[in-house]
């Protein structure tokens, strides 16, 4: 699958592969093209009061020049993790509510 990402101001386009899918449960997915090697993996989890939990985890081995910036960019990797998780969060909820 295809994905556009903005990232610290820049496009980025990856192309995706799923590698792993438990229905439910767990989607894992590896860049086949894009401008950084990665691996990302969902997984979903009932809570004791009937909600979902869903985790994410972005893996990837910087090379060249990007592996001197890596610790930067981890961390702004996951400020914006964080913003777009409030957003989808926000959005279910208020789809939810709707009823």
């Amino acid at each position: 699958m295809d994905f556009v990402a903005h990232f610290l101001g820049r496009r980025l386009t990856y192309t995706y592969e799923v590698v792993e899918l438990v229905p439910g449960q767990r989607l894992v997915m590896r860049t086949a093209q894009g401008p950084f090697p990665m691996e990302t993996t969902y997984t979903w989890e009932t809570t004791g009061d009937g909600a979902t939990r869903m985790s994410l985890r972005n893996r990837g081995e910087p090379s060249g020049f990007s592996r001197v910036g890596a610790p930067l960019m981890a961390a702004a990797v996951r400020r914006e993790t964080t913003k777009n998780l409030k957003c989808l969060k926000a959005l279910l909820e208020k789809e939810y509510s709707k009823g």
